[in-house]
């Protein structure tokens, strides 16, 4: 009879466990702001298999058909950095969370607010760093957050790759440009300092010593060795004409044609600079001129 008893107790509670399970589960399933912060955490350590937890089934699977530098790329975007980084979580003084996401060369801060929960929706706005603020949304599927929206704009894997890649390389195609004014001037300052022009790239570049006309330390050691950004850059010095003086141009291609940049660029002798998608071969002074302009230092 006690046997009996402690078996109908052992069921009784079993049942009642199986039956509270859902509630349980609920009670303990991380909210949207959660699921948001680990996403986003991910994306800072451009850890794919673990962002890819917090991606929709569709999402999830054009995620991972990407090559891996271009799911790190996505990832740096969602962020905003340009490296792999390192997620750093506190609070403000009002108890809401805050991510920072510590990047090789920059960084970038995350405050949530209050999460909009309804149904299997939520909003979650965030202020980003320089102060604007996007409103993210997640929806509820197989009992776990996924990222649905990023202010106004669904997120949809591949359309946001072609839309990010192509940003990006307009990103290197005028940094690039900024490259190639940067690189005039500095020669220009060489050819104060010693009297002449230097005769490579290289003679720009850094020195363990002071500078001197081999290595007068004005530009780094990735420029010295004609690549930065995505871009080679190529430097010649062009003939006197008519008794004048010596000049340069400086070439500027893609490292990676259609992926790193689509046009070429010419800095000429005159420091006029042509551009023309020339397929990943060098620009010429025959090609149109643009109006170049610098951007803002960050």
């Amino acid at each position: 009879m006690r046997k009996m008893r402690a078996a109908g107790g052992f069921l009784a509670a079993l049942l009642f466990l199986l039956v509270r399970a859902p509630t349980l589960a609920a009670q303990t399933e991380p909210g949207p702001a959660s699921a948001l912060n680990a996403a986003l955490a991910a994306a800072c350590t451009e850890n794919a298999a673990d962002f890819t937890n917090y991606l929709t089934k569709e999402n999830a699977a054009a995620f991972q058909k990407l090559p891996p530098d271009e799911r790190a790329a996505m990832m740096q975007h969602l962020v905003l950095v340009d490296t792999l980084g390192r997620p750093l979580l506190s609070n403000d003084d009002q108890g809401y969370r805050i991510l920072r996401c510590e990047g090789a060369d920059a960084s970038s801060e995350f405050h949530f607010g209050v999460a909009r929960v309804q149904d299997n929706l939520a909003f979650v706005p965030i202020s980003v760093t320089g102060g604007d603020t996007i409103q993210f949304g997640l929806v509820r599927e197989n009992g776990m957050w996924k990222l649905l929206s990023l202010g106004l704009l669904m997120i949809d894997i591949p359309q946001l790759q072609k839309q990010w890649s192509a940003q990006d390389m307009q990103n290197r195609e005028q940094r690039a440009i900024d490259t190639l004014q940067n690189l005039a001037e500095e020669i220009d300052t060489y050819q104060r300092a010693f009297g002449k022009l230097p005769t490579t790239l290289a003679q720009l570049g850094p020195s363990k010593d002071g500078a001197s006309p081999d290595a007068a330390k004005l530009i780094d050691a990735h420029l010295a060795a004609g690549n930065k950004d995505g871009y080679k850059f190529r430097y010649r010095v062009t003939a006197a004409a008519d008794g004048g003086e010596a000049g340069f141009e400086i070439a500027a291609i893609p490292a990676v044609y259609g992926k790193s940049g689509k046009r070429s660029f010419l800095l000429d002798k005159n420091g006029k600079i042509h551009a023309a998608d020339k397929h990943g071969t060098v620009a010429t002074a025959d090609d149109p001129i643009i109006a170049a302009h610098k951007t803002a230092a960050p």
